[in-house]
């Protein structure tokens, strides 16, 4: 298990770790680093419709390891037994964080972050049920603006996060931004 002292000193300075094919951990710092604004956080005209119809109940930590192992169900994945145990222990610390969307009792989409001052770094996100991972995310934005964050770091950048405003912003840029941002006295 990566201790919660390294995990929060990485993540402190702009680095996290991922489990790399042969089980090994490796340390990433992407340059440049994709982040979403929160204050322009966009909502797609679709997830516009979805979160009208009020389908699902958004939980926050019920099932904090559910949704770390169902993010790692994919056939790619950096999720590994160390990551999950590593993860569930800053979970147990206050500082990891899921959201979770849940339809009719059951969990269908959902996604899991690490919390510190006020900034969250997002580390994956499942679907079972569309828009299930989409609902959660926009729970997750509107919890940040709530509470005062002002940095949602989505490390790199995909088509998907893009629909959301996601953008990317020099290492040096998010490195400034993550300095100030730690200081706050932020509660998820």
């Amino acid at each position: 298990m990566i201790s919660a002292e390294l995990l929060l000193h990485a993540y402190r300075n702009a680095v996290f770790p991922m489990s790399m094919q042969d089980g090994e951990i490796a340390w990433f710092s992407p340059d440049p680093r994709a982040i979403i604004p929160i204050e322009e956080f966009h909502v797609p005209h679709g997830l516009r419709r979805t979160l009208k119809k009020g389908r699902f109940e958004i939980r926050i930590n019920a099932g904090f390891e559910t949704v770390m192992r169902k993010c790692g169900t994919r056939e790619e994945t950096w999720i590994n037994e160390e990551i999950v145990a590593s993860y569930v222990n800053l979970h147990r610390l206050g500082y990891a964080h899921s959201v979770e969307s849940w339809l009719d009792g059951k969990l269908v989409g959902g996604l899991y972050g690490v919390a510190l001052g006020g900034a969250f770094f997002g580390e994956s996100m499942f679907h079972e049920v569309t828009d299930a991972s989409k609902v959660a995310l926009h729970a997750l934005v509107t919890r940040l603006k709530e509470r005062g964050y002002e940095l949602l770091d989505t490390q790199w950048t995909t088509a998907h996060l893009e629909t959301f405003g996601a953008t990317e912003i020099s290492r040096v840029e998010y490195r400034r931004r993550l300095e100030a941002c730690v200081k706050k006295e932020c509660t998820f």
